[in-house]
Order: structure tokens, then C-alpha cells, then sequence
């Protein structure tokens, strides 16, 4: 067992089996994508700790974008309850490796990433993995990608502080979106489900995650 594979093991002993996560396909599939891969070289030493791994910073305000910890990720993940046949929407995918988990669960999953290094990061990612069910593309995170749609479910890589609604409008009838719902860092893992014409949000758990691009409430003006 090489290092890393120890480290993957551990990541799921010890992070993601006690978050109760039970679907033995997320498990199996982050016992196999080396995480490693996704994270700058200089920061790799931390790719399996419990914590979200900075992967970029925006030098003119120095926010960040950065991978969500393992076990948020595979609670989000289960929460989105996706099956072999479903087409998924990764939004805000960083360097892809949230795409690759998907990948082992899903038919089709298309990442949709803002930055321009980041897509490229995650293209050469899984080129290096060869998924052939998976891709990332750029634009705004907020547009999603309706030309692509509907999708049976949509996973948000981060915190977002309004509803998704543009986002919404893009899920298969029965499709399910998760994602954290906060206005700093903490908040609540949310799914919300289409039924028809109908929407409806459940909290599923406490979670922390950093702020996604374009999701941020819109400033008040007060007279």
C-alpha cells in the first residue's frame, strides 16, 4: 500500500464512514481518485486532512477558492441521492475532484468551473484519471448550464446566501440540488427538490464551506 493510499483509507476510516455516510459507492470511489492530484503540489501534504484545501486566490481581493473536506463533500454527495443513469451539474468544480467522484456514481457529469486556471487544472486532472464520462467547461457559476439541461441532480461547491433559483429551474422533474446555505461561513447542507412545478428544501446537516462566486446577497439600500 503506497502512501497515499493509506492516506485515502484513513481520509474514509476516520472522516467519512463516522459522518454516516453509508453509499458504498462514494466510499469505494474516494478509496480510489487520488485527491492528491487535485491540490497545488506545495499543499498536497494536507489533500486528505478534514479542511477545505485553498486551490486558488483572487489577487485583487484575496478571496479564495478552495475544495470542500472530505466529509462534507461525500454528505453533500449522498444527499444528492445520484444513481448510475443520472446527468449531474458539478457547479463551482474547482481543480475537478468533486467531477471524478461523481463520475464513479453517475452516466454523465459536466463540471462548470468560472476560472479559467481552475478549468484547466481540472481538465488535465482527469485526462491524467482518463473519466470519459466527465468534463468541465467555463462560465458564470450562477447561469448554470441550461443548454445542457435538465439535470436529475446539481451539486453546489460551496456556500451560497440566496436561493439558486436559476439553478433550480434547471433539474429534471424529481432532480434534486444540494448545497450549503450560509451567509458567512457556517451554515446548513440544503436539498432542494423539484416535483413538478413545485420546489421544496430540506436541511439535512450543519456544514462549513466557503463562498461560491455570484451567490452573494444582494446589498439592502437604506434610506
Amino acid at each position: 500500500m503506497t502512501d497515499t493510499s493509506a492516506q485515502r483509507l484513513n481520509m474514509v476510516e476516520s472522516q467519512v464512514r463516522p459522518s454516516d455516510v453509508t453509499d458504498r459507492r462514494i466510499i469505494r470511489a474516494m478509496l480510489n481518485v487520488p485527491r492528491e492530484i487535485f491540490v497545488p503540489a506545495a499543499l498536497a501534504s494536507t489533500a486528505y486532512m478534514d479542511v477545505d484545501v485553498p486551490v486558488e486566490t483572487a489577487p485583487a481581493t484575496g478571496a479564495g477558492r478552495s475544495l470542500l473536506a472530505p466529509r462534507v463533500l461525500a454528505k453533500l454527495i449522498q444527499a444528492a441521492g445520484i444513481e448510475a443513469n443520472m446527468k449531474v451539474l458539478d457547479v463551482g468544480c474547482a481543480t475537478g475532484y468533486s467531477t471524478a467522484i461523481i463520475a464513479a456514481l453517475a452516466r454523465d457529469v459536466t463540471g462548470l468551473e468560472s476560472s479559467a486556471s481552475l478549468v484547466a487544472s481540472a481538465q488535465k486532472a482527469l485526462a491524467q484519471l482518463a473519466i470519459g464520462n466527465a468534463r468541465v467547461v467555463q462560465g458564470p457559476l450562477e447561469a448554470g448550464l441550461p443548454a445542457q439541461g435538465p439535470f436529475d441532480a446539481i451539486l453546489l461547491n460551496g456556500a451560497i446566501a440566496v436561493a439558486p433559483s436559476v439553478l433550480l429551474d434547471q433539474l429534471a422533474d424529481g432532480g434534486r440540488l444540494v448545497g450549503v446555505f450560509a451567509e458567512g461561513y457556517f451554515g446548513q447542507a440544503c436539498v432542494w427538490r423539484r416535483i413538478g412545478k413545485q420546489i421544496d428544501r430540506q436541511v439535512v446537516f450543519d456544514a462549513g464551506a466557503h463562498a461560491l462566486p455570484g451567490f452573494a446577497a444582494k446589498a439592502e439600500f437604506v434610506f
